[in-house]
């Protein structure tokens, strides 16, 4: 099976799953992440809301993020590593958002975020030379400078609260991301230990902020 097909399957089973969603609210109801109903023995919901989002174009932004980053994992680490980091870090993201939200039974979110900043975050890890390029925008982005971006809107989106996006599982799955990569590849500790830093320090600033209360 093609590394292409595997990233196209994926990315056709969150538009199919989205697009559902988006047109049957009990389905959105009955597989967001809802910590009351996860509580209660709904587990599945952690695996489930990663497939689900808000709108097309929370959507489109996640998909053409895993598009543009997933590649450097399956030609650098292969297929099973890509599946293993992209599914290690929504489980990530869940099991983090659980933690932070567990006595807020009415908390809700939905997205790959979590998923998709894992695969972010092991593609720069692997190549920290990585350039993004993003519409409207002339010049490529260091992708050292766009992951610290993601995850510094992210810590807005936490905070702000304001929308039914999982911001809080973009950190979990940064973390299961930056995890699961220097485990496969311990050997980057040594080649580098820069980037290994420099992407460090917003996860630490993250659980900083959470014992000081700020989410």
């Amino acid at each position: 099976m093609s590394a292409d097909f595997i990233l196209l399957i994926l990315i056709g089973c969150n538009v199919l799953i989205s697009l559902k969603g988006f047109s049957d609210s009990n389905f959105f109801r009955q597989n967001e992440f809802h910590i009351g109903s996860i509580r209660a023995g709904q587990q599945f919901r952690m695996i489930s809301s990663g497939f689900l989002h808000v709108d097309i174009a929370h959507l489109a932004f996640n998909m053409i993020a895993l598009y543009s980053f997933a590649p450097v994992i399956i030609q650098l680490m292969g297929n099973f590593t890509f599946i293993l980091i992209y599914f290690g870090s929504l489980i990530f993201g869940s099991v983090l958002t659980l933690a932070m939200h567990k006595n807020d039974y009415n908390y809700r979110a939905v997205g790959a975020s979590g998923a998709v900043t894992g695969v972010i975050y092991a593609a720069i890890l692997v190549y920290p030379d990585l350039a993004v390029n993003i519409m409207f925008i002339p010049i490529p982005i260091p992708g050292l400078v766009f992951g610290l971006l993601y995850l510094l809107y992210s810590i807005y989106g936490m905070r702000a609260k304001s929308d039914n996006i999982g911001h809080t599982a973009h950190f979990g799955g940064a973390i299961g991301g930056f995890i699961i990569t220097l485990i496969k590849v311990p050997g980057l500790f040594v080649s580098e230990p820069y980037t290994v830093i420099i992407l460090a320090i917003p996860i630490v600033i993250m659980f900083v902020m959470a014992k000081m209360g700020k989410f």
